[in-house]
């Protein structure tokens, strides 16, 4: 539900066209759906259960008109939600990016994923470690606020790549908060998109309903 907040600061909605449903577009081409954008007010509560969000999962592969896309991208809530289970065995995909931080609760949250995503037969990218250090901006030091790093061994012990850390920082939610997130950039993110475009085929089929 948060993605449209970041995406759209003044609100938006999705097309309808004569055979299907058109994804909102952000200002620099990024295509948006989300059951937000659906709703009237951005803070209404959606209480659904696991078939109807299931439902509204495959829906949102198979109604919406996605066109040529490099890649799409699937934001998941943390741990082995039907939701999680629904895109694993309804989706057909590249792989899946784990994310952690690096207190051992999440590290715990990420490796049930892990066997979830295991045991469907989906394959996994990689591990990133989110939140990893705080940079000084007096002093251009890193401070681990979190504790020590622990992304490269739980990586290792889950026989995935690990993809890199990304940092603490304040302008991300600045950003988020104005809807302007599409415009942030970091040299951190720079080495692990490159990384997944190593890992993921070029060619793809234009991603149409029904497909």
């Amino acid at each position: 539900p948060s993605i449209p907040k970041m995406f759209f600061p003044n609100g938006a909605r999705p097309g309808v066209g004569p055979v299907a449903i058109l994804p909102a577009e952000t200002r620099s081409g990024i295509r948006v759906m989300s059951i937000n954008l659906l709703l009237e007010r951005e803070d209404e509560a959606v209480i659904w259960r696991g078939p109807l969000i299931s439902g509204a999962i495959r829906q949102f592969w198979s109604d919406v008109l996605w066109g040529e896309l490099d890649y799409l991208v699937v934001d998941l809530p943390p741990g082995t939600s039907d939701a999680s289970l629904t895109v694993l065995q309804s989706l057909p995909m590249s792989g899946v990016v784990l994310v952690t931080s690096p207190q051992d609760l999440a590290g715990m949250v990420v490796r049930k994923a892990a066997r979830m995503v295991a045991q469907v037969g989906a394959p996994i990218l990689g591990l990133v470690e989110n939140m990893s250090y705080f940079v000084c901006p007096d002093t251009g030091k890193q401070h681990y606020i979190f504790g020590a790093s622990r992304g490269e061994v739980m990586a290792a012990r889950l026989g995935v790549p690990f993809l890199g850390r990304l940092p603490i920082d304040p302008k991300i939610a600045t950003l988020c908060d104005a809807g302007q997130l599409e415009f942030y950039g970091a040299e951190a993110f720079q080495p692990i998109a490159d990384r997944l475009v190593e890992l993921t085929p070029v060619a793809r089929p234009p991603l149409m309903p029904g497909t």
